[in-house]
């Protein structure tokens, strides 16, 4: 090859190069939208994989991901998408519709430790309310409990009074109830450190070590706890609060 058809050659490589990288992250979901409204699942996920390397994420996809590893049977790598597009969009029917619909596929049912109605009621509003709502709300509440306070100690009025102290009681109970949310909504924050089993069968240990006590059986699709991490193994903790450990590489954060 003579060395101006080599540079020809080289130039229209590069362009080509330009023109992949110069693809926004739209045109690659759109492009794996397409693949998957033609079945090719695999590579559906490989293009929105692709737009997850790159550092962008989003509910929907997420949403569209497990979608693919659902039509493909993969069905911990389908949860893990799903769970991750739930963190980004809790309360989207889609997502938790499919959620339950590839968890009754899994092969465990594990039943969780039961908790208190009171903390089930505010767990299930607290879904439902976010963070900052729930902050100026208790703030809103503490500020009426106290200007009631200073009013019924410097203004005497029995018609006022009346008035202030309702207006007193109400926000006292709002103060107890939105702190007490507020103390759900964090722990909920700092125990968001979950995970799931993607090896098809896992079987954790007593501690740290192969050859240690065996201490249970799960298989693929599982939700854990991640707690402690010693080398190259992860202690989890099951719903039912079962606790062992495994090799790291057996599970992804969510």
């Amino acid at each position: 090859m003579k060395r101006a058809e080599w540079i020809f050659v080289a130039g229209f490589t590069a362009l080509l190069t330009n023109a992949v990288w110069a693809q926004t992250p739209e045109d690659v979901f759109n492009r794996g939208n397409e693949l998957y409204r033609a079945e090719k699942y695999q590579d559906a996920a490989k293009e929105y994989e692709h737009i997850i390397k790159q550092g962008y994420s989003s509910a929907e996809l997420y949403y569209n991901l497990g979608n693919t590893y659902y039509r493909n049977e993969q069905l911990a790598r389908a949860i893990l998408s799903y769970e991750r597009a739930a963190q980004l969009h809790p309360n989207d029917p889609d997502i938790t519709h499919n959620l339950k619909l590839v968890y009754l596929k899994t092969i465990d049912r594990i039943e969780p430790v039961p908790e208190m109605f009171f903390i089930q009621w505010m767990r299930v509003v607290g879904s439902l309310i976010s963070p900052e709502t729930v902050r100026f709300l208790f703030i809103l509440s503490w500020v009426l409990l106290f200007g009631s306070l200073a009013t019924m100690y410097f203004i005497l009025q029995p018609n006022i009074l009346r008035v202030t102290r309702i207006i007193f009681f109400v926000s006292f109970v709002s103060v107890v109830l939105w702190a007490a949310m507020l103390g759900i909504q964090s722990f909920q924050e700092t125990t968001q450190n979950k995970a799931i089993i993607t090896a098809q069968i896992v079987t954790a240990k007593s501690s740290p070590d192969a050859k240690s006590v065996d201490a249970f059986v799960i298989h693929e699709g599982v939700k854990v706890k991640l707690a402690d991490v010693v080398g190259e193994w992860v202690k989890i903790t099951l719903v039912d609060g079962k606790v062992g450990w495994i090799p790291a590489d057996q599970c992804e954060r969510i």
